[in-house]
Parts: C-alpha cells; sequence; structure tokens
C-alpha cells in the first residue's frame, strides 16, 4: 500500500460528466485496474460528479458508469433551450425527466445505503429549506454518525437538482435540496480542507486528481451591450471563478508554496457553445475527449496514482 494518500475529485457538468468518467474508463482499461475507486482514499463529487463519486465508492468500475450515462443520458438530458423551463412544468416534461432520472439511479445503485461505500465521499448538495450548505459524507469520523444511512440514490438525486433542468429534491425528512453546483461545482478545495482538517492528513502526504467537465474558451471582458452580455456570461463567469478559486485553495492547502506541486488538473478548454449541459447529441464527442486526454495522460498519472490500491477504509459505523 502508498504511504500518501490520494484524492479524486470531480466537478458538476451535466451530460459533460461523460469526459470526466470516459477519461476514468479509459485510464482503467489502460492500467488493466478492477476498478478505479478502489486506488483513492477520497472521492469528491458535485452534481453528475456526485453520481460519479458514488458509482466508484459502491464498487462499479468507471466502464460500467460510462455506460450508464452514455445509454440513459438522452433521456435524463433530453436536448433543449433551459430556457422553455415553464413550458416543461406544463407538459409534464420535469416530472417524467426525474422519474426516469430516479428510475436510472436505482437501475445503478439499487438500495445501497452511502455508507455501503468502500472509499471515503464528499458530496456537496444546497438545502433549499435553510438556505445553506449541505454535505453528504460517509461515516470517516466519528461525529459523522447520520449521512451513512442515507440510500445513495437520495444522495444523488439531492446533488444533482439542477435548476431549470430537473426539479428538487424532496427528501423523506422534508428537507428541500438543489445542486451542490450552487456553491461547489469544483468540489476539490472541499475535499481537500477535509482531509487536512478532520482525517489529519498532514499536507505533503497527499495527491490530488481534480477533473473537469470541459471549459469553455471566452473572454469576460465586457463588448457591446452590457447588460446582454452579463446576461449570458454571468452563471459562466461565476462557475469558472469557483473553480479558480477551489483549484487555488486546493494548491495552497498542499503545499504550493512551499514549492510543492501535488495538485493535478486534468481538463479540456473547448470553443464556446460546442456542449452544453443537456447536449445529449454530442455524447460521443465527449468520450472522445475523454479517451484522448486519458492517452495523453496516463503515463504520467501511473505511478503517482495507480501504483497500488488504496489502504482499507474501515468506516467509524456500519450500515
Amino acid at each position: 500500500m502508498s504511504d500518501r494518500r490520494r484524492i479524486l475529485s470531480i466537478d458538476g457538468g451535466g451530460i459533460k460528466g461523460v469526459f470526466p468518467i470516459a477519461f476514468l474508463a479509459r485510464v482503467e482499461s489502460e492500467l488493466q485496474l478492477k476498478a478505479i475507486g478502489r486506488y483513492f482514499d477520497l472521492i469528491a463529487g458535485t452534481s453528475v460528479g456526485g453520481i460519479i463519486a458514488l458509482g466508484l465508492g459502491l464498487g462499479l468500475t468507471a466502464r460500467e458508469l460510462q455506460e450508464f450515462f452514455i445509454s440513459n443520458g438522452s433521456e435524463i438530458f433530453p436536448s433543449e433551450f433551459p430556457g422553455l423551463t415553464t413550458l416543461r412544468l406544463i407538459v409534464g416534461r420535469d416530472r417524467y425527466r426525474a422519474e426516469r432520472f430516479r428510475q436510472a439511479l436505482d437501475e445503478a445503485f439499487g438500495t445501497r445505503k452511502l455508507g455501503e461505500s468502500k472509499t471515503r465521499l464528499l458530496i456537496p448538495s444546497f438545502d433549499a429549506t435553510r438556505g445553506d450548505i449541505h454535505i453528504y459524507k460517509t461515516a470517516h469520523a466519528e461525529r459523522l454518525s447520520t449521512d451513512y444511512k442515507i440510500d445513495a440514490v437520495d444522495v444523488a438525486l439531492s446533488t444533482a437538482a439542477a435548476p431549470t433542468y430537473l426539479p428538487v429534491f424532496d427528501s423523506v425528512s422534508g428537507v428541500t435540496f438543489v445542486d451542490g453546483a450552487l456553491y461547489a461545482n469544483n468540489p476539490v478545495a472541499l475535499a481537500v480542507v477535509e482531509a487536512v482538517s478532520l482525517l489529519k492528513w498532514t499536507p505533503d502526504e497527499i495527491d490530488v486528481l481534480s477533473i473537469g467537465c470541459t471549459e469553455q474558451a471566452d473572454c469576460f471582458a465586457p463588448r457591446g451591450h452590457r447588460f446582454l452580455f452579463w446576461a449570458r456570461r454571468a452563471l459562466d463567469s461565476a462557475m469558472l471563478g469557483q473553480s479558480r478559486a477551489a483549484l487555488g485553495m486546493a494548491m495552497h492547502l498542499t503545499g504550493r508554496d512551499n514549492g510543492k506541486d501535488n495538485v493535478v488538473r486534468v481538463n479540456r478548454v473547448v470553443e464556446r457553445g460546442r456542449f452544453s449541459l443537456n447536449g445529449t447529441k454530442h455524447i460521443r464527442q465527449l468520450q472522445g475527449l475523454g479517451v484522448g486526454e486519458a492517452r495523453h495522460q496516463v503515463s504520467a498519472l501511473r505511478d503517482r496514482f495507480f501504483a497500488c490500491e488504496a489502504s482499507q477504509f474501515v468506516p467509524f459505523y456500519s450500515t
């Protein structure tokens, strides 16, 4: 077993999550790994990244999860302009999508609980009832005594309830959840803070693999009508700013100021408008980008992250 602690962090991004899972599936195949999740001590994921994190923690291979998204993506994320929210509500499209989403997750995860994960997990969501952040965690510390009992499907629905794309998720406890991407689309900083503060891992022993869902090449210097410009760019700039800040914090906490380079970021810059959160007609292109990126990265990642499996995770509480 390695004497280093390895963290995997996966961004949110709707159907663009095919990019990171295709990347991981290709690495898994190239290195002939049984299941890539076994090689990490902590996995964090938001929204679609949270679904991937749950799947890997529960023992699914990256190849199985890739097939899950390719097979179900067109029904869960049908291609349409997100501004059609009102029309979707009238015709019941959101209800159908939510039901199909749950059905697909039921098929993938069954009745398993978060506490059945073989790897420590950190899954951001947002508590709309209290107007506060909510982070699902496995029982990797003594005080984490509640989340491990929750169905994995409910955790997935909570982290992925993206506004205008899917309805909010009303839990059995009466709490309403929406997508964790509202504040942590890139959860890498949360993962490193968890590692350093709660798990007491020293920064020097941590290696982080952070994977995005592609990034648009864009310029945020206002042009033309300022209101229209920012109406189109505000969300993109907020998400990019959050991701940059999260990466910077993760690098700082793992020793960048002392010359350490413990965070590896894998992402692909693409032209503006090429992919969207629900652009399922480009699934195969996203898969191809992930496969191509893995081909270029696998040699550099092999010894750092995949030389041996992580130490066995023994939770404080079990289901």
